[in-house]
């Protein structure tokens, strides 16, 4: 399947975002037997987060950088009045550099009382995905900054491996207080 154009997103968002827990039918993670993950790529490898987290997802645009930030904080972006910090998770991931196309998109996420915008190289689509489809990870030790308990599991969707993350885990309150200590007042 193509990776989606940005001018697609926002239609797209409306339709698939799930009202948690409004319909009885359909239910969280959280709150039931499934939950939905938005996959996106990184080089070869292809991840999904909790649908739940996305806020939104807009064209890249180079941010404003921000002195003696952190190597993956890219710099940040004004949301509509609110200064939201920009994320390259490639660097995050210690994945080889890429360059921006005009695939690269950001996704807005909402992480507790925090909203971080996340460079990805392309959003593919929305999966469901029910407990017993996501296979538990082999563990191993901690490289640099990354924790490797961000990875809650691996999930075979047919030809396609999918990496599910755990964004909060991803970012540790460490960095996530270096975000906010980032940004301009």
């Amino acid at each position: 399947m193509p990776p989606l154009l940005p001018r697609h997103f926002p239609f797209l968002l409306r339709l698939l975002l799930p009202q948690c827990p409004s319909a009885p039918a359909r239910r969280c993670r959280r709150h039931g037997p499934w939950g939905e993950f938005l996959t996106f790529r990184l080089g070869a490898e292809e991840y999904g987060i909790d649908i739940l987290r996305v806020q939104e997802i807009r064209s890249y645009e180079p941010p404003t950088r921000l002195a003696h930030s952190p190597d993956f904080i890219r710099g940040v972006i004004n949301l509509r009045g609110r200064i939201v910090p920009i994320l390259d998770l490639r660097v995050k991931l210690q994945c080889p550099e890429a360059s921006y196309t005009d695939f690269t998109v950001v996704i807005i996420l909402d992480i507790g009382a925090t909203v971080i915008g996340a460079v990805v190289d392309a959003v593919a689509d929305v999966v469901t995905l029910t407990p017993d489809a996501i296979k538990p990870t082999p563990q191993f030790e901690r490289q640099g900054h990354v924790d490797p308990a961000f990875v809650t599991g691996i999930a075979s969707l047919g030809e396609r491996m999918l990496i599910v993350m755990d964004i909060e885990a991803l970012l540790s309150s460490d960095e996530i207080g270096l975000v906010t200590k980032a940004m301009p007042e």
